[in-house]
């Protein structure tokens, strides 16, 4: 009998970056390097994302809103959340929403076209059976808020009759963990803020008809997911793309190779790493946008890519004890020329913006902060801006005189190469 010898598949060729264009390539896949895309505008961002996280904290702004001004400029703050939030009329149908929230890398905003691919999750939470809150009467109250959604349209928890028994953010009612427990299943969506509050409607009612299907398996949605993260990112490692909506690294594994990601060597990284055929192909130059980053920024929400990517170390202490915060409570880094070359953390006065601390790498940031502090000040309706403190005295005195000349003859734009 002849061994038939089953030939193995030719090991596909790998492309060497240099640290330099990895760094490149993954500003111009976040927006960040290149002519901003004002006129897909704010939708056109979070869908170049995938996802925009969303957190509590507001200082200058919420974070959801600091994204898309990190990468338009100033972009009226009323504007973000229209384009988040308000749905799009449609002849004979109704209104098609731009966008949902759900659990990606935290909770996000999502592209509503993303819908189908969450299924996985959604199965996931529903296997589990219960949320971190535990329901008296499980079926019942799942019931009455379905009924009560059905009947009276898109409703905020406390319309619903909820919210919380007493004053922790853990001590929900039955009626809130209901609802969040049927928003984790997929039975309801939150396709609108009002006033930070989500509104609750049925799934069935809220998501368009050719999107509201579960039945893309988990191959599917994993694969989607993986692709659609190295598309964000320009450049990952298996740790990057699985950290980016929360996969583990074995379903990572398991779909890398149908993704249509590249394989590819990054010089100082000591892990392989996967290109976006597109970022491979475009020359990643144009315009660096200066500007300061939220904390929350997809671009540096992973701090172990941050510091692989920039050379940066940062941590956001808003939950260290004051005392031992060393940057203060949301410091946002200072992107310039394509590098993050500072920080300062921002709170508002009255009209003032206030830097009430700051750092900068060398005296080549003052300008670009002053820039950015000055850009970040007009957007939230400030007309001065002042610092408090800076670790290295002899910047802060160059850093306010710049201040001052900006308000004079308006910011410089970095064409930075």
């Amino acid at each position: 009998m002849t061994a038939v010898t089953q030939r193995q598949p030719a090991p596909r060729p790998v492309t060497a970056l240099s640290a330099d264009e990895a760094r490149r390539m993954a500003l111009r896949a976040q927006g960040l390097l290149g002519a901003p895309d004002r006129r897909a505008g704010v939708r056109g961002t979070l869908r170049r994302l995938g996802a925009v996280q969303l957190d509590t904290i507001s200082v200058l702004a919420r974070s959801h809103e600091l994204v898309p001004y990190a990468r338009l400029g100033a972009v009226g703050r009323s504007a973000v959340e229209s384009a988040y939030w308000s749905a799009s009329p449609e002849a004979d149908a109704p209104a098609r929403p731009h966008s949902f929230e759900y659990w990606s890398h935290a909770a996000c905003i999502l592209p509503i076209e993303e819908w189908p691919h969450f299924a996985f999750r959604r199965r996931a939470r529903r296997a589990k059976g219960h949320r971190w809150h535990v329901m008296k009467d499980s079926a019942r109250s799942c019931a009455a808020v379905l009924d009560r959604l059905k009947a009276d349209g898109p409703l905020t928890t406390s319309q619903l009759g909820g919210g919380r028994n007493g004053g922790e953010w853990w001590d929900w009612s039955e009626t809130k963990i209901a609802v969040e427990w049927l928003l984790d299943t997929g039975d309801v969506v939150c396709t609108e803020r009002r006033g930070w509050k989500r509104i609750y409607d049925l799934a069935e009612r809220a998501v368009p008809d050719p999107l509201l299907h579960d039945d893309l398996d988990d191959t599917a949605c994993i694969r989607r997911l993986v692709a659609q993260a190295g598309a964000a990112m320009g450049v990952a490692t298996r740790a990057d793309l699985a950290d980016y909506h929360r996969l583990k690294g074995e379903q990572v594994d398991a779909v890398i190779e149908d993704t249509g990601l590249v394989p590819v060597t990054v010089e100082g990284w000591a892990k392989p790493a996967w290109a976006d055929p597109e970022a491979l192909a475009a020359a990643p130059r144009g315009r660096h946008r200066t500007t300061l980053l939220s904390p929350f920024d997809s671009l540096i929400w992973d701090r172990p890519r941050t510091e692989r990517i920039f050379g940066f170390t940062h941590r956001l202490e808003a939950y260290v004890p004051k005392p031992r915060r060393i940057h203060g409570y949301f410091a946002m880094p200072l992107l310039a020329g394509g590098k993050l070359v500072g920080r300062v953390d921002p709170a508002r006065e009255g009209g003032t913006l206030v830097a009430r601390q700051l750092s900068l790498q060398s005296s080549k940031a003052v300008r670009p902060m002053a820039e950015a502090l000055r850009e970040a000040a007009a957007w939230v309706g400030c007309d001065s801006v002042r610092v408090e403190r800076c670790d290295d005295p002899r910047l802060v005195t160059a850093l306010r005189a710049e201040l001052t000349r900006t308000d004079e003859t308006g910011p410089e734009e970095d064409t930075t190469a």
